[in-house]
């Protein structure tokens, strides 16, 4: 694949990092962006937060004007403390939705402007989660935001082809540098990676494994469409509590 300009939101650590990783290391441009101040990436960073319409306006033109083109992007950017829906205050629900899906939209739509002109097109890759396709406790309203992000990247993908591509891909439970947040100890992130039939949880690398077939010639016609990088899913409850001799 020849150089390409590739945005990742969100990609200073984690999953994001890993992307990032990911397409530089097959020698695209790559672009990141995030809220805080420059963590000293080796790809070109700009600091922006993406639930203000105008921030994602600026960060796209900068990206245009220094290099002309974007070819991918990757929206990565979201996430969500744990909490108890019942006593989040709306605020709160407010900003995890603007983070996870209308943001996503906003990039995509100002990217999409940009990839319409362009011979070669473009694609875009909506990061979403297991969070949005089974019951979400403790971040349901990131659960909610991700189910919607499915939905809309299939909507896009209907409504921008044939030059632009649209896909998601959905992650399981990812082991990072946040991971006791919400799975505790090292002993517990190896307890929940033991719950899953690939025999662990995914790392960074894995989703940027995906991101990056997504945006090759390979997945050319592939649009509108999801990929679960789950590692196989999890377990049923209800074959750990059946007394029921299994089969063999």
């Amino acid at each position: 694949m020849s150089s390409r300009v590739v945005l990742v939101t969100g990609g200073a650590r984690g999953v994001g990092l890993g992307i990032v990783r990911g397409f530089a290391a097959v020698g695209d441009t790559v672009v990141t962006c995030g809220r805080s101040a420059d963590p000293g990436l080796d790809v070109r960073y700009h600091r922006a937060d993406l639930r203000e319409w105008s921030q994602v306006d600026g960060l796209v033109a900068a990206v245009v004007a220094e290099y002309g083109r974007i070819d991918v992007v990757v929206n990565n950017a979201g996430g969500a403390p744990p909490v108890a829906s019942a006593t989040a205050s709306p605020r709160l629900h407010e900003k995890v939705i603007a983070l996870n899906l209308v943001a996503p939209l906003h990039v995509s739509q100002r990217a999409n402007a940009v990839m319409q002109e362009q011979e070669s097109g473009g694609v875009i890759v909506m990061i979403g989660s297991v969070s949005g396709t089974r019951p979400s406790p403790g971040t349901a309203a990131y659960g909610a935001a991700k189910a919607g992000l499915a939905n809309l990247a299939s909507s896009l993908a209907v409504e921008w082809a044939p030059n632009v591509r649209v896909n998601t891909v959905v992650v399981g439970p990812v082991d990072t540098e946040l991971s006791h947040l919400h799975y505790g100890d090292a002993a517990g992130v190896a307890a929940v990676g033991a719950t899953i039939p690939a025999g662990r949880m995914a790392t960074p690398a894995d989703v940027a494994q995906a991101c990056l077939y997504l945006a090759s010639p390979a997945a050319s016609y592939v649009t509108g469409s999801t990929l679960t990088v789950h590692g196989g899913g999890e377990r049923p409850a209800f074959l750990g509590a059946s007394n029921a001799v299994p089969p063999r």
